[in-house]
């Protein structure tokens, strides 16, 4: 176990969790929502610091990155838990594992190891993914620090739920995240995830302003988050905060305890075409067949600069950051060796 690092002590052996917006009070001998930080004898305790549930190298292009760094290795990590209980969760084997099987399983993998491992596959960054990464923030904060001090980039993939605290904290050592937008309705969130959406509007402003490269990611799930209201709403927030924010609209399909349909290709299509009308520069549609929903293109020539066939790049026109054709700035961070 590691002690926490953002909570405050209170009477009768209470202590208040400020990593995530829950801010769960917890009293002695018991955890919080996300079943992962227990309260012994009035100090907070992590019960995953040493509980690595899964090792990877995966291309930066499934967390999904696009503008980050495209065609190189990350190395991901997680540990069982969450503090959402998203009913569509596509990892709940390890994110609902506390819940649902009362266990908390992995690997003593120490912080040193994991950048080791990254450097050693030629890992040009390590990402924080799986399940929630605010919720194994030390393990996550004390790995951060040392890929920092190594040249190792760090990513967090995250609904987005942290505290300012959290985020203030990981900012100097985080250089990119994707973001979960679930949907741009309060009670969407309340009931269908067990969370708030203010929180995560505000991070992701927050995320921006910091200087981290931030894209975001919204599951469309038919008749819950699929409407055109709701659609626009969240392309004219994103576009809000810049219309080089990538956003990746991604299909669904049934997992854990969902019996709705999957998501229809119309649907994302119709998603791309609000996003793109609001002003976004930059909207992919993924989880569905046909490439070209996650090529990019440059706003200036039109001319497809980056073609993606899954996971895999066949073409790439940028050099220093712009189009080979007509020289126009791509927004993103670059890998010049290319």
């Amino acid at each position: 176990m590691k002690q926490a690092y953002l909570y405050k002590k209170l009477k009768y052996l209470k202590v208040r969790c400020d990593l995530c917006a829950h801010r769960c009070v917890v009293s002695d001998s018991r955890t919080g929502k996300c079943a992962v930080r227990k309260n012994i004898g009035g100090k907070l305790y992590s019960l995953v610091y040493d509980k690595v549930i899964s090792e990877n190298i995966d291309p930066i292009e499934k967390k999904p990155l696009f503008h980050y760094l495209p065609g190189s290795k990350s190395l991901s990590i997680a540990t069982p838990g969450c503090n959402f209980k998203c009913f569509f969760c596509q990892n709940w084997q390890i994110s609902q594992m506390p819940y649902d099987y009362e266990t908390i399983e992995g690997k003593a993998i120490p912080p040193e190891r994991i950048v080791a491992d990254a450097v050693s596959n030629h890992c040009k960054s390590i990402s924080y993914t799986y399940t929630e990464p605010t919720i194994y923030f030390e393990l996550a904060f004390d790995t951060a620090k040392i890929a920092n001090s190594k040249g190792i980039k760090n990513i967090f993939v995250t609904n987005g739920f942290m505290t300012p605290e959290c985020l203030q904290m990981i900012g100097p050592y985080l250089d990119a995240a994707n973001v979960d937008l679930k949907s741009f309705s309060d009670d969407f969130y309340k009931n269908r995830v067990g969370g708030r959406l203010k929180p995560v509007l505000k991070n992701i402003k927050e995320m921006f302003n910091l200087g981290i490269w931030l894209e975001v990611t919204t599951l469309l799930i038919p008749g819950l988050n699929d409407s055109y209201e709701e659609l626009k709403n969240i392309a004219k927030f994103l576009s809000g905060v810049s219309v080089s924010l990538p956003w990746h609209i991604s299909a669904y399909y049934p997992q854990y305890k969902s019996e709705i349909g999957p998501t229809q290709v119309k649907s994302i299509i119709k998603a791309i075409g609000i996003g793109k009308k609001s002003g976004l520069k930059y909207v992919y549609g993924g989880n569905i067949h046909g490439s070209e929903y996650e090529n990019t293109s440059c706003g200036n020539c039109g001319k497809e600069i980056l073609k993606r066939t899954g996971y895999l790049i066949t073409d790439y026109n940028i050099k220093n950051g712009c189009c080979t054709n007509c020289g126009n700035h791509i927004d993103g961070v670059w890998d010049n060796d290319r």
